[in-house]
């Protein structure tokens, strides 16, 4: 199956309600990235917001997340387009602690408090990315992304993220949901929400038993209550290339790429979003030498 996200309003257009399994990218980055269970949950989490925060934007537009608090994942970094299409790293791969004192992964412990969220917009035609910071408030980071609309963007919001790892370390389901309570919304569809959301358990379970996009909709607003605006697929997508990264060696000049040639006579480079690596040979170095330089 592919991953997919809904887009609905419910409750008259009181509220917008964003809904997301993206099962199959947060596996395509532990493949790559080796990551153990724990940093495996921390790192889906922030890709599953990052994918939801990410839809809210138009054509070119992106945004990127960054996770850095005290616990021994260490940094989170993700970056996603208007589709919802995600990429992301963990500075720290190889984390597995025991569970919680709810039996769940510890994404808390291995984030790590005192910690900050920040969250940077890339708009098409604007000179420089809107930024917003907050502290993180618990470490699980639903609860912290929650937070950060609420401050940073004045959307009262609720966010549901939720990572399923199997024995074998890969992922069961992924995925999660956004609930953005537009102005005018009465207290009583506050009240419903609230009662609905809190009576769910874990997304991620709802996810493992493949249940469609449209019934886990109806499980958070209610059986028609809501209007369908869109749905497609998302993906682990990262636009690196070598030709990027030849394009990126030619940029530090001739005398450190001529070193380079001397002393190694080859380059391995690596992304750090996808975890690709480009060889290039001695040749291929040879042949990014600018003439005349």
């Amino acid at each position: 199956m592919t991953d997919q996200i809904l887009k609905a309003l419910a409750f008259d257009g009181q509220v917008r309600v964003f809904v997301l399994d993206l099962t199959q990218s947060v596996d395509e980055a532990h493949r790559r990235h080796d990551t153990w269970h724990t940093a495996t949950a921390a790192l889906g989490r922030t890709l599953v917001a990052t994918s939801l925060l990410a839809s809210n934007l138009k054509g070119e537009d992106r945004i990127s997340v960054e996770i850095l608090g005290e616990g021994p994942v260490g940094r989170i970094i993700t970056d996603g387009d208007s589709v919802g299409n995600v990429r992301g790293y963990i500075q720290n791969p190889h984390v597995a602690l025991e569970l919680n004192s709810k039996g769940k992964l510890d994404v808390a412990g291995a984030v790590g408090l005192p910690g900050t969220l920040t969250v940077r917009k890339y708009i098409t035609g604007t000179d420089e990315p809107f930024s917003g910071q907050v502290p993180m408030i618990s470490g699980e980071l639903a609860e912290d992304f929650t937070y950060y609309m609420a401050i940073s963007e004045q959307t009262p919001s609720s966010i549901g993220l939720s990572v399923l790892v199997n024995p074998d370390e890969s992922v069961a389901a992924a995925g999660g949901f956004m609930i953005q309570v537009m102005p005018g919304a009465t207290e009583e569809t506050i009240t419903i929400l609230e009662q609905r959301i809190n009576a769910i358990g874990r997304f991620s379970d709802l996810l493992d038993q493949k249940k469609p996009l449209e019934e886990l909709l109806d499980i958070l607003v209610g059986e028609g209550n809501s209007q369908i605006l869109d749905k497609h697929d998302v993906a682990f997508y990262c636009p690196c290339s070598k030709e990027r990264f030849a394009n990126s060696l030619k940029m530090i000049g001739n005398t450190e790429l001529q070193a380079i040639i001397d002393e190694d006579g080859q380059a391995e480079t690596v992304c750090h979003y996808c975890n690709e690596h480009y060889h290039f040979t001695k040749k291929e170095l040879e042949s990014l030498l600018t003439v005349g330089e």
